[in-house]
């Protein structure tokens, strides 16, 4: 039988609970220590009486200084801690003299007045009550920056999916200008049963991108096939030119990733591989599981990067290669995804031989779907 696993609210979630629980808590704790001490000092069992008004008293006392520094905890720091100081003062004294006036009662024939019993008990409220003040302000004021913290963490994980959906976003336009480009030639040419069948395909891959969220992820399996959409819509234009080919580890399928990250990755290699040849090019999609993270190698076997040394060049992200001068999109997109989406927890490696072909590298921390929900 599956158990439902138990995930217990944080103490001070309720904070009005929270209060209560410590209010009890603190007061019955101090109770406890007066009797123990009043005992162990020769008391008699009708001491407990006087213990336990002093504690009410204390109790009650401290119920109106939480009104009072409820309302003094957000103000300037002098007029807190001087009125603070001031109540506090003011509290212990009223505590003291109801003390006194129960020992007088307690200890009637004793020579000790009102004024000396009270001036006794007089340090003793006041280190209780300040005491209490004090734990009173630090747990407030850790609560406030708690809240503070939790605040500032919600605004920049709001930030971060901001951008994240904002450098998603750029995919469809630079992604819908080059095809539409391409049905309006087919069109003008009047080759309506290709403009027909990349309309329709468009449709399907626009319809399959857009039903996942800008910011979230999907599995390897999952953008293969996107990728797939994608690529039966350029075959169109490119035929046999456009050789893509697919080695996608089962132990991999599963892995998460943004969305439409890959597909950049394969424009390009078509833009700067495909395109330039007569002969066209190949484009290999690999992934795989190298230990604890997932690894995607996109390539193609075109010109590559032309550097002068002769040796392989490998760059974070290839300037000549990788961005569309037109868009501002590409390789430069898909870094900022990576580093909105993982922080430092990535690579990201862009490769060129001087024999000729590109080629990307993307790990990431293996994640699955599953894993990510109990997060």
């Amino acid at each position: 039988m599956a158990v439902l696993p138990i995930k217990p609210a944080p103490f001070f979630a309720d904070k009005n609970r929270a209060f209560w629980y410590l209010q009890f808590a603190g007061w019955a704790g101090a109770m406890v220590l007066r009797a123990v001490s009043g005992i162990a000092n020769g008391q008699q069992a009708d001491f407990l009486l006087v213990v336990l008004v002093a504690t009410i008293t204390g109790y009650s006392a401290s119920l109106v200084l939480a009104v009072i520094y409820r309302n003094l905890i957000n103000r300037r720091p002098l007029v807190t801690w001087g009125v603070t100081g001031l109540v506090l003062i003011a509290m212990a004294l009223i505590c003291a003299l109801i003390d006194a006036w129960v020992l007088t009662i307690y200890r009637q024939g004793s020579n000790t007045t009102l004024t000396g019993f009270a001036l006794g008990t007089m340090y003793l409220n006041l280190t209780l009550l300040g005491a209490w003040s004090a734990l009173y302000y630090a747990i407030n004021y850790f609560l406030q920056v708690e809240e503070q913290a939790d605040q500032l963490s919600r605004l920049e994980n709001q930030a971060t999916s901001a951008q994240l959906a904002m450098l998603r976003y750029q995919l469809n336009p630079h992604f819908l200008f080059n095809t539409l480009n391409s049905i309006s030639t087919l069109v003008l040419l009047k080759q309506t049963e290709p403009a027909n069948a990349m309309l329709s395909r468009l449709s399907s891959f626009l319809r399959y991108t857009l039903a996942n969220e800008p910011t979230g992820r999907v599995t390897v399996a999952q953008e293969v096939e996107t990728l797939k959409l994608y690529l039966d819509i350029e075959k169109m234009r490119f035929e046999d030119r456009l050789r893509a080919y697919f080695e996608i580890d089962d132990a991999a399928k599963e892995g998460l990733l943004p969305s439409l990250l890959l597909q950049p990755l394969v424009e390009n290699a078509i833009k700067y591989a495909v395109t330039p040849q007569e002969s066209g090019a190949d484009i290999n999609v690999i992934a795989q599981l190298v230990g604890p993270k997932l690894r995607i190698t996109v390539s193609d076997t075109g010109p590559g990067l032309q550097n002068t040394d002769g040796a392989n060049m490998v760059t974070e992200a290839g300037p000549a290669h990788s961005v569309d001068a037109s868009t501002g999109v590409g390789l430069a997109n898909i870094r900022d995804r990576l580093s909105q989406a993982y922080g430092e927890d990535h690579l990201f490696e862009a490769r060129s031989s001087p024999k000729g072909g590109f080629s990307v590298i993307i790990e990431i921390p293996f994640e699955k779907r599953e894993q990510r929900q109990l997060k």
